[in-house]
């Protein structure tokens, strides 16, 4: 290396080859240690480019800092701190050594400067996440986790094609910059289409609600933070400004609103809502505009706290009680006190009630949509906001904590709040919620343009509070029609698993029929004739050449037997005989 730099990921990798050797007393300080050195690692990082290696005649470079890396670095590395703790009680080293390679692959990609270490830790989180859902080992992990490492891995491909073509179209650049996205190229789409589908965005986005209501208590609360928001991270830093990103991201805003609302199990709807926030961020990005982007980095910044607080509220709810599906819950706030507090004020983050989170950062993103004259897009992610407060606010808390109980016997006594680590996490990021909700200069100050913005208006609030008090509305009027029903809901991947069953079918009839065709010919043309050559030459093997070994043979053994025959054993016969051969040795060479 060109000069010394340590990698905040090299903390976490290092910490999770090192775990399964810490035993006893010593293994939950040290769970929680190797995250805290990790984020205090963040706080020191310098501006500028370290950590350059000199590979073949590529230079690779680990370490680029900068207001826009600085700020993603700084919430992946807290956000691990508290899905540690959160996790702290999980007694599988699997789950904590999964956790941290995930966070490292992405603290990688946001702080690396060109494509091939982009690549390296793009592909360490995809491997990563990919044992959080194995790990919860349900009936459906194995088969959900090889669907969600088949996406990412196409993905990659994807994403590698994309950065080799521009290699040989810019005759060696592998750095990784903002690409020309007012001309772009079939290597400038490739890419795009590798960094939109960690991103969710639709139609690729079936992965989501899939992995995360599959994966793990803890897992989950990983998953919901760092794959989507390091693609927002990505495409802030590469397609900053490219338009296509306006209209997928508005879809996605209303896309997971719709699918939230017609779900049942809990941790399905807030990934539903997560394709909705993140298409908020994917907005952002298109829009391109110094407010704009900040707007995306601050509610990716929000997101990843609200979001994993209402996934620790649901996971606690699944973890006590073996359940989240709200058709099985219901009158739980008398069970779970503490932990309906947490989750409301998760919800009421996600919503972008005042004096939380959401508040203050979704509204620069739809601000500066207007600015730029993007009203559609704009009014659009406002009828979301409505969508998600009837989600996250309304009918979540309202049939799991309220409502008609339908809790078994069995789930209502094991319900309860959970152990004190788990709700620790969940009051550190309830805390953060708010925090930043009110004292706006904490994430403002963190963001990558110094742009002023203040979200405590007057036409703000009272925007707001018409959202809220329409949504509220709507909920008592279509709470017939949105009521939780024990369903599958169909989403695109009935396109992808239809294209299985297509190809199951046609490799089955088709190409093994061609199959079964092509391996009679063979054996008709050309096993026939092979078979015949082949006894030709077993015949020659036999009669001729082992026939010559052979005669051989028996005429040496001919010619020993009758020589063994005139050994009688008497030495003056057989001087004899030795003295009668060299005489007559003798005699031929003599008259010869």
């Amino acid at each position: 290396m060109t000069n010394y730099w340590l990698h905040p990921a090299l903390i976490l990798i290092v910490g999770a080859l090192l775990l399964p050797l810490m035993r006893g007393a010593i293994r939950r300080p040290y769970l929680l240690i190797v995250p805290i050195l990790t984020f205090i690692s963040v706080l020191g990082l310098d501006d500028g480019v370290h950590g350059v290696v000199q590979f073949l005649d590529w230079q690779l470079i680990f370490g680029r800092v900068d207001n826009l890396s600085r700020v993603f670095a700084y919430i992946m590395s807290l956000m691990c701190i508290i899905g540690t703790l959160f996790g702290l009680n999980n007694e599988d080293d699997g789950h904590h050594i999964a956790a941290w390679f995930y966070v490292a692959g992405s603290i990688g990609t946001i702080l690396c400067g060109d494509f091939i270490v982009l690549f390296l830790f793009w592909e360490m989180m995809a491997f990563g996440s990919v044992f959080l859902v194995w790990q919860r080992r349900g009936p459906q992990s194995l088969a959900t986790g090889y669907r969600y490492l088949i996406i990412h891995t196409i993905g990659g491909l994807f994403l590698l094609a994309g950065f080799t073509l521009r290699y040989y179209n810019t005759g060696g650049d592998l750095s990784f910059v903002p690409l020309a996205v007012d001309a772009p190229n079939l290597a400038t789409y490739l890419i795009l289409i590798g960094f939109i589908v960690n991103a969710a965005v639709p139609p690729f986005h079936s992965w989501l609600p899939d992995a995360y209501a599959e994966a793990s208590v803890a897992g989950a609360v990983f998953m919901c933070a760092f794959t989507t928001k390091t693609a927002i991270y990505v495409l802030a830093r590469g397609f900053a400004g490219m338009d296509i990103l306006i209209p997928l991201g508005a879809v996605m805003a209303l896309y997971g609103v719709v699918y939230g609302i017609i779900e049942n199990d809990g941790r399905r709807i807030f990934a539903w809502d997560t394709v909705s926030q993140v298409g908020y961020m994917v907005v952002g990005v298109g829009i391109g505009t110094s407010l704009s982007i900040n707007g995306s980095c601050a509610h990716a910044f929000a997101h990843i706290l609200y979001n994993g607080l209402l996934f620790m509220g649901t996971g606690s709810v699944l973890y006590m009680t073996g359940t989240c599906k709200l058709t099985e819950l219901g009158g739980l706030y008398k069970k779970m006190p503490i932990t309906f507090l947490f989750t409301l004020i998760g919800g009421l983050s996600i919503a972008g009630f005042p004096l939380f989170s959401g508040f203050v950062s979704k509204s620069m993103i739809i601000t500066g949509g207007m600015e730029v004259h993007q009203y559609w897009a704009s009014f659009a992610l406002i009828l979301a906001s409505g969508g998600t407060f009837l989600l996250a606010v309304l009918k979540v808390p309202y049939y799991t904590w309220f409502g008609k109980n339908n809790c078994s016997k069995e789930v209502w006594e094991k319900a309860g709040d959970p152990p004190w680590n788990m709700k620790a996490a969940m009051g550190i990021a309830a805390g953060l919620c708010a925090f930043i909700g009110i004292y706006t200069p904490y994430l403002y100050n963190m963001l990558p343009f110094p742009v002023e913005y203040h979200p405590y208006t007057a036409y703000h609030l009272s925007e707001t509070m018409q959202i809220i008090g329409m949504a509220g509305i709507a909920f008592f009027i279509l709470r017939p029609f949105i009521a939780p029903k024990a369903t599958i809901s169909l989403d695109l991947d009935w396109f992808y698993r239809m294209f299985g069953r297509g190809f199951m079918w046609f490799d089955s009839r088709i190409i093994q029929t061609i199959d079964s065709w092509v391996a009679e010919i063979y054996r008709v043309i050309g096993l026939w004739p092979l078979m015949t050559i082949s006894r030709f030459w077993s015949w020659f093997d036999w009669h001729a050449i082992d026939g010559v070994v052979d005669g051989t043979a028996r005429s040496v053994r001919a010619i020993g037997g009758t020589v063994r025959r005139l050994q009688s054993g008497n030495i003056q016969y057989s001087i004899f005989y030795a003295a009668t051969i060299a005489v007559g040795f003798v005699l031929v060479i003599v008259f010869y």
